[in-house]
């Protein structure tokens, strides 16, 4: 769906619910509504959106209805190509699995660092 420029799709894959959470780099965000709205602004449209690539580094059960999944992800644009880490943890519910919880940092390299390795 993502790279179909389909958010709405994407986010199919997240419980329609307020007690959501979505963590990042801009802060925490509650709620399916305001978190559809977060990918909105961040990704206005699909040349913001890129080819997104996910790598599952580890898929865990918690239990029979919670499991963890831990992975790196990869998006490729004209301009950049910006990478980092998630950890999501999902339910099983009468739709199926959804995630409810989404911690997503980026690989970022701060100027400072950046400029004492040149």
């Amino acid at each position: 769906a993502w790279n179909a420029g389909d958010i709405e799709t994407f986010m199919q894959g997240y419980l329609n619910s307020d007690s959501l959470r979505f963590a990042g780099s801009s802060g925490e965000i509650r709620g399916w509504q305001s978190t559809l709205e977060r990918y909105h602004r961040v990704y206005p449209d699909r040349a913001a959106m890129g080819t997104l690539t996910f790598d599952l580094r580890e898929i865990r059960m918690l239990s029979d209805k919670h499991a963890m999944v831990f992975g790196a992800y990869a998006l490729e644009r004209e301009n950049d190509q910006p990478t980092g880490l998630f950890t999501l943890i999902l339910d099983y519910t009468e739709g199926g699995w959804r995630i409810v919880h989404d911690h997503t940092s980026a690989d970022q390299i701060p100027d400072e660092v950046h400029e004492n390795t040149e």
